[in-house]
């Protein structure tokens, strides 16, 4: 146990020194490392007419909300696992390739992303939906996010190599967990946006772009 966990500290600084080179400007505060727990990964929020996109941590306690730029989200070696022989799922790649899964449902093991409109209130957007966009993805192979029916069977959210950009439409006050799936390790940046309809007059406002980062641990 303790060498893994020396060696997932050591990968932490490399992949930190990664996600560091990538950024402009540099960020003058310390990046916060989160590997197990719940978090909303996307965190939208609209008040007094601006929106917001913050990391909903909920491993610590009290919960905080933290800024994108200062958080850096891992996917475990333990997500590590194959694509199904199953033609539903070739979003993924071929039959037995490896492929990192932050499943829909919590491994207490793994870290455990959703997306959140929760504070957002009811009777602000047209048909109180919200758009989360999955604008753009940097790294070493695919991003999908999917959900499953009870037998298992996958809906495509978003795929970052079908063309982006993908949305998630979210009613105000929801909450929702997906399977994050990284066909190859590495470091991913992923750019997002919000955008809604105000039912004022059905003006349409978007949020400026964050980009979430996350590790892929090998």
């Amino acid at each position: 146990m303790r060498g893994r966990t020396t060696g997932l500290v050591a990968a932490m600084a490399a992949f930190t020194a990664g996600i560091l080179a990538f950024s402009a400007p540099a960020q003058a505060s310390a990046i916060t490392v989160i590997s197990q727990g719940h978090v909303d990964a996307i965190d939208v929020a609209y008040e007094e007419g601006e929106w917001g996109i913050t990391i909903h941590d909920e491993t610590v306690e009290p919960d905080v909300e933290r800024d994108p730029a200062d958080v850096l989200l891992v996917a475990r070696h333990e997500a590590k696992t194959t694509v199904p022989d199953d033609p539903t799922y070739a979003f993924l790649g071929a039959p037995g390739a490896e492929v990192w899964v932050l499943p829909e449902t919590q491994d207490t093991a793994l870290l455990w992303p959703g997306l959140s409109a929760e504070e957002v209130e009811p009777g602000v957007f047209v048909g109180d939906s919200i758009q989360i966009r999955f604008k753009q993805v940097l790294g070493p192979d695919g991003l999908s996010l999917f959900t499953t029916d009870p037998v298992g069977a996958p809906t495509v959210l978003v795929d970052s190599e079908d063309g982006l950009p993908d949305a998630v439409t979210l009613p105000a006050g929801a909450h929702l967990h997906a399977n994050w799936a990284f066909e190859k390790a590495g470091v991913y940046l992923i750019k997002v946006d919000a955008t809604a309809q105000l039912a004022a007059d059905g003006t349409r406002v978007t949020s400026a772009p964050a980009w979430i980062k996350f590790a892929v641990l090998s």
